[in-house]
């Protein structure tokens, strides 16, 4: 449970070598010892490396626990697996895939791979998580959506479609669980410089994932629903969502 000045005592990561996810586990981390448990793909080169991260953070201790995001049907036993060592204070949804936008519109196969784990599995995820809070009656649900799917774009709407579903599901899985207690964190984040992004080239108000750490956490604490990171975006997004569509298309983002 969240000790007495609000730090948690246990953090579950569901994209266990997200290297943003892992920023925010290690910020918590800054506050005091708390066991994490890292659920990432059993064949992922990186989950060695992360656990030694968690630890060299001030980790009680670090959990592994597989998790395929593609495997609905698996997603009750990771869950399980990770409350087994006692409730879960706050759980990170991290995962996330993307690809060439051109390709993906294109192929349907990539593009349905794109929607199940960018949208379905968390979908998935965020109904176990949420009926295991709902049970505890305390938790905080931390979702990492995108300002890529406030208004999806034609140059990437395939990923931004994905965003734009799992932003919305999130934000309504927080009023659904209010009254029991857990509470639900949707950032949106710009460009961040990850792995994940290091194809692309560097947007305007890219920022470093230890800043949406520090912010996520921030939030977090205060009990907010949704944040934009940096918080220039919420009012960059405030004009775009109301520019016309045939001028919209004209813009070159």
């Amino acid at each position: 449970m969240i000790n007495a000045v609000g730090n948690p005592q246990a953090i579950l990561l569901l994209g266990g070598t997200s290297e943003i996810g892992l920023a925010i586990c290690a910020e918590y981390l800054k506050k005091g010892a708390a066991r994490v448990v890292l659920a990432a793909l059993p064949n992922d080169p990186l989950r060695e490396d992360a656990v030694a991260k968690m630890k060299a953070a001030g980790a009680s201790s670090v959990e592994l626990v597989d998790f395929d995001a593609l495997d609905t049907d698996g997603h009750p036993k990771v869950i399980d697996a990770a409350w087994d060592g006692g409730d879960i204070d706050i759980a990170i949804v991290a995962f996330a895939l993307d690809g060439d936008p051109e390709e993906l519109w294109q192929n349907q196969r990539k593009a349905v791979q794109v929607a199940g784990i960018n949208y379905t599995a968390s979908v998935s995820v965020g109904v176990l998580v949420g009926e295991k809070m709902k049970a505890q009656g305390f938790g905080r649900i931390i979702a990492l959506s995108s300002v890529a799917g406030e208004r999806v774009r034609r140059s990437n709407f395939v990923y931004g479609s994905t965003k734009a579903g799992l932003d919305g599901f999130f934000l309504g899985l927080g009023e659904a669980l209010r009254p029991y207690g857990p509470r639900v964190l949707v950032i949106r984040p710009g460009m961040v410089r990850t792995r994940f992004s290091a194809h692309v080239k560097e947007a305007p108000l890219t920022v470093d994932k230890e800043v949406i750490a520090e912010l996520a956490v921030s939030a977090a604490q205060k009990g907010k629903d949704l944040i934009w990171a940096p918080g220039t975006w919420r009012y960059v997004m405030m004009i775009l969502r109301h520019v016309p569509r045939p001028i919209f298309r004209k813009l070159p983002i």
